[in-house]
């Protein structure tokens, strides 16, 4: 009775599976589309702006010495804009500014090395965008929408999305070249009345201003 009671309790759950296992491949096909056209995009307008490249090398630069003062992996976060960037997950801000200001002496000296970062959200883009476009070369070579397709996109991805990651972070998305370029101070700390819809719900974190000198 107990035993058929569990199976009873357990239908609903089977079902759910089974029914996501079918719908699962035509709905993954929709998300390869969207990546095709997104990732490039992201990509395209971080590539065009030098202070955000600037900014995102030292941003990446800044959690790099964070993590390496504290010994292990910290949950941070960053965002680079135009006059600076964010940087959420520290509670103290001097430590914060004087990482930032650490992070940029040393790219300054050609620890360009600094300037990458593994967790970045450009390495996150990247790997979908791979996948996406394994996937649709797997389906158009295939003809076939299945779980296997989906599987094998999924593991080429993760093998090459970090080599071509790194690849796009040093020539697309950060910039070295930051000898005319200074820590302006850590000008406030991120509310939640902002413009930007964006750091509207971002994480509560710190402002470092940076400033570039002709």
């Amino acid at each position: 009775m107990i035993f058929l009671l569990f199976l009873y309790l357990l239908m609903p759950i089977f079902f759910f599976f089974i029914i996501a296992l079918i719908f699962l491949p035509y709905g993954f096909t929709f998300f390869p589309l969207i990546m095709l056209i997104s990732v490039p995009k992201q990509i395209w307008k971080i590539a065009k702006s030098k202070n955000i490249r600037r900014n995102h090398a030292i941003e990446h630069a800044t959690i790099n010495i964070l993590e390496q003062s504290s010994g292990y992996q910290l949950n941070i976060s960053g965002l680079s804009q135009e006059d600076g960037f964010y940087i959420t997950g520290i509670e103290n801000p001097d430590i914060v500014e004087r990482a930032a200001i650490r992070g940029l002496a040393l790219l300054k000296e050609g620890h360009c090395q600094l300037a990458i970062h593994r967790r970045c959200g450009t390495d996150i883009a990247i790997a979908n965008f791979v996948t996406a476009l394994i996937f649709l070369l797997l389906l158009f070579s295939t003809r076939a929408v299945s779980i296997l397709n989906i599987v094998i996109a999924l593991l080429l991805s993760n093998f090459i999305s970090p080599y071509l990651g790194e690849y796009v972070q040093k020539y697309f998305t950060t910039s070295c070249e930051v000898a005319n370029t200074e820590i302006a101070g850590l000008r406030y700390e991120i509310g939640r009345n902002e413009r930007s819809m964006m750091l509207r719900y971002f994480p509560r974190g710190y402002f470092i201003k940076t400033e570039t000198y002709s």
